[in-house]
């Protein structure tokens, strides 16, 4: 048997978790996964053909230490996937900034250290809309992302100026087809492409993670998506054994919200043919 690691968290009962179901595909074709906690720091990883980082969804609380972490995993000997260039690359939304100087889509957006001194009601106007939304730089799960409009700003000013003091955030303006139609989630697996899902929040909310209320939906992507969806992938600094293209539909135009690298979920539960070809693309990837 081969033996690979999936690399997760120590506690995941607030969040939907479908990894399980690539264990009996990955099973037919000779591998055992085990499921480790990236907060264990004296594991043994060499004894894996392969690491892969899937559930490690709180390492936005801990950034330095999960870079460690993944340093570690990576001098144990074993092949860590996704790349850590890739993911450290990854791990911080300037990486947007990067991809729309290489002529990528993206979501009209502003980076910044922080909010020290920074007049909130200007980017309203920056954007021309009358609803932004604040985010950090490294974040998952709509951690610390709030939606702001004109009306709204003198009450949430306080807590914006408190919550990015000193933490590097984004300005974007929102976005009503988040709402109205839904978020887009293009899934490639070794640079295949595989499905894709819909994202819709629930009603009065703007996160479309199932765990605030999202719904799903399996959708097949038309050409313009698939298209976008391509030019992300031609655009990353190296090959990645699984990425998300988060698209969402601005005035005709489709836009890169996120490409997803370190965590994403893959929702396999949301096409019965993805787990066989997520083993069937991890045996490829590792054969390179």
């Amino acid at each position: 048997m081969r033996n690979l690691c999936f690399l997760s968290t120590d506690n995941l009962e607030d969040f939907f978790v479908w990894d399980s179901l690539c264990e009996e595909p990955f099973a037919e074709q000779g591998f055992t996964v085990d499921t480790v906690s990236w907060h264990n720091f004296t594991h043994d990883y060499s004894q894996y053909e392969a690491v892969i980082v899937r559930t490690t969804w709180d390492y936005q609380n801990s950034v330095t230490e999960f870079s460690q972490s993944l340093a570690r995993i990576e001098q144990s000997g074993t092949k860590l996937i996704n790349p850590l260039p890739l993911m450290l690359w990854n791990i911080n939304k300037r990486y947007l900034r990067t991809l729309s100087k290489q002529g990528v889509p993206i979501i009209p957006s502003i980076f910044l250290d922080n909010l020290k001194g920074i007049e909130l009601h200007e980017f309203f106007e920056d954007f021309a809309c009358d609803e932004v939304i604040f985010k950090p730089l490294v974040s998952a799960n709509s951690d610390n992302t709030f939606r702001v409009s004109t009306q709204t700003l003198p009450t949430q000013e306080s807590e914006l100026k408190s919550v990015f003091a000193n933490t590097e955030c984004m300005v974007q303006p929102f976005l009503s087809a988040i709402v109205d139609e839904g978020e887009y989630s293009l899934f490639f697996f070794n640079g295949q492409y595989s499905h894709t899902i819909k994202k819709v929040p629930k009603t009065g909310d703007f996160r479309v993670q199932e765990e605030h209320g999202g719904q799903l939906y399996s959708v097949e992507p038309n050409q313009a998506q698939l298209d976008v969806a391509q030019k992300v992938l031609t655009a990353l600094p190296s090959e990645c054994l699984y990425a998300r293209v988060d698209l969402v539909n601005n005035r005709g135009q489709w836009q890169l919200m996120e490409v997803e690298l370190i965590e994403p979920s893959l929702y396999f539960n949301m096409d019965p043919d993805s787990p066989s070809r997520f083993v069937k693309a991890t045996i490829d990837y590792l054969a390179k």
